[in-house]
């Protein structure tokens, strides 16, 4: 029985390591959580296809949204640890433990940080039909009007709705969520005018912002935009202490080979190291990071513990 299970063990390994060796030789599909046309989609299809350039193989994208995410997400850290599913996120997977009490998956544990893709830029706008130029006459303006204004929400554990929830708790105003299967229909509806204000993803706002279409008020960051250097953060704006940092990442499920995390790794480092894919999304007044799966592994897990500590302070409901 001992070397029974001995022999299982090692045709076991020796498999693991045949496949990884010949991996990929299938298709890859890359899940997006949400709808497509946001900017996460945007990012995810861009890496994507210089990646499948690169392996010989077609890496394909899955919009996969509902449920705040979770149905997208979790159908990664549910899949088989094979390496063809994989998950393109913001940072919604590390928002959801905060948000979510009983979830079928447990992010921390089913899924594996691949690699920090970019830091994303986002940005509290109005449409110009808000006669507002500042976030203190938004304030001043909500205050008036206590649920009366409206924002876009793609769900719970979406970091634009969390902004604009953070945003709330710190000022005092209270603004109404509309519902949106994801970033790129909310968006729309912010151009519409359907909606009076967002935190949208400066990559997606910033022509309409340069056309006036959409009126910044502030930067979500600790640190002002190069696209977009007159354009305060929120904290100089008149909210102290207001950070919100976002970023899109990839991810596998949990207890894939670590040779096949390495292949994937590489190949992302490689993508983002293409001068033409680099600008594009630089351009936007995002930042390539392209780090190790341990750096961003250690991201992953710090930026869980501190949205369980902004959710809790915010006093924002659990969801179930």
């Amino acid at each position: 029985m001992i070397r029974l299970c001995i022999l299982v063990a090692y045709l076991a390994a020796t498999m693991g390591t045949a496949n990884a060796e010949t991996y990929p030789n299938r298709t890859v599909t890359v899940v997006v959580p949400f709808a497509a046309g946001g900017a996460v989609d945007v990012v995810a299809r861009l890496f994507s296809a210089k990646i499948s350039d690169n392996i010989g193989q077609s890496m394909i994208v899955e919009n996969r949204g509902g449920g705040g995410a979770t149905i997208g997400i979790g159908s990664v850290a549910t899949a088989d640890p094979d390496g063809y599913k994989i998950l393109y996120s913001p940072n919604t997977a590390a928002i959801i433990p905060a948000l979510y009490r009983n979830l079928p998956f447990n992010p921390e544990k089913d899924l594996v940080p691949i690699s920090q893709a970019i830091t994303s830029t986002l940005v509290l706008v109005v449409h110009p039909k808000l006669k507002v130029n500042t976030l203190q006459e938004l304030i001043a303006l909500a205050k008036e009007q206590p649920s009366k204004l409206n924002f876009g929400s793609a769900g719970v554990a979406d970091p634009l709705q969390l902004g604009v929830e953070m945003l709330k708790h710190e000022t005092g105003i209270q603004v109404e969520a509309i519902p949106y299967k994801g970033q790129g229909p909310l968006f729309t509806a912010l151009l519409a005018g359907e909606l009076d204000m967002g935190i949208v993803s400066l990559q997606t706002a910033l022509p309409s912002i340069e056309s006036g279409s959409l009126r910044p008020l502030g930067i979500t960051s600790g640190k002002r935009s190069k696209a977009l250097p007159n354009v305060p953060t929120i904290a100089e704006a008149g909210v102290p202490g207001y950070l919100l940092e976002s970023w899109h990442g990839f991810f596998a499920p949990a207890r894939i080979s670590p040779d096949i995390v390495a292949r994937l790794h590489r190949e992302i480092v490689r993508a983002a190291n293409l001068p033409d894919l680099k600008e594009r999304i630089e351009s936007a007044g995002n930042e390539v990071i392209a780090n190790s799966p341990q750096e961003f592994a250690a991201q992953f897990n710090a930026d869980v513990e501190k949205f369980k500590k902004v959710a809790r302070a915010a006093k924002l409901p659990y969801q179930d």
